[in-house]
């Protein structure tokens, strides 16, 4: 059984909790040089929640953010040019933001296969609640009808890796405000939506029960692929 520690942030700003990951993952890449042959490097499945911020992945086009400085103040924003994959996307209150820094190489996954694994875990916790959430092909990230008109984003997904080991991960719109997703054009699609599970259901859900489902079919994927 491989053990993943679970770790609850709670509510933080985004530089600072990118300043944390970076130092938690530098701190494990130099102990996987220094010591190659050891196994013992701590998993750790972080989550947390921001105040509104957009953030800008490795390749994503500039553009794809529609507001200037003086709007993202009226609207109490911030924004960041990040080193992690995908294009932009939008992190705030109501969301949970996963941050798994852990060492796929030991737990026997390629990062394609990890990636799928963040996408099969949010598939099956939506699924608890009712919520039938599929991929969509070419694209990063958990969908809602992916082959229709109203295809929508529930999850976005950014990773970074290096050494097999990772940093950044997903955003899970829970009791999103989804007004802020009209300032982007999210992940870099135009012609696609977003949507939260509120949305879906029609009521606010248990953001600590959805993270606590998240940790266990997570752990799940890994004991049992």
């Amino acid at each position: 059984m491989k053990h993943i520690n679970y770790i609850d942030w709670g509510l933080i700003d985004y530089k600072e909790a990118w300043d944390k990951q970076e130092t938690i993952f530098k701190e494990k890449i130099d102990e996987k040089l220094n010591n190659p042959k050891t196994s013992s490097i701590e998993q750790n499945f972080i989550l947390c929640e921001h105040p509104h911020v957009y953030t800008l992945g490795m390749h994503g086009k500039v553009n794809n953010l529609l507001i200037n400085d003086d709007f993202l103040k009226k609207i109490n924003a911030t924004y960041y040019k990040t080193n992690r994959g995908g294009d932009i996307t939008y992190h705030g209150f109501g969301q949970i933001v996963g941050y798994p820094i852990l060492d796929i190489e030991t737990l026997g996954l390629s990062l394609k296969d990890y990636i799928w694994t963040i996408e099969e875990m949010v598939i099956r916790t939506m699924k608890e609640f009712g919520i039938i959430c599929e991929r969509l092909e070419g694209a990063t990230g958990v969908w809602i009808d992916s082959k229709g008109k109203s295809a929508r984003k529930i999850c976005a997904i950014g990773v970074r890796a290096s050494r097999y080991i990772t940093m950044h991960g997903f955003a899970l719109n829970v009791n999103t405000d989804l007004k802020y997703f009209q300032y982007i054009n999210p992940c870099g699609f135009v012609d696609k939506g977003v949507c939260s599970m509120e949305k879906e259901l029609g009521e606010k859900v248990d953001v600590e029960k959805v993270k606590k489902l998240l940790y266990d079919n997570f752990v799940d994927l890994i004991n049992n692929k």
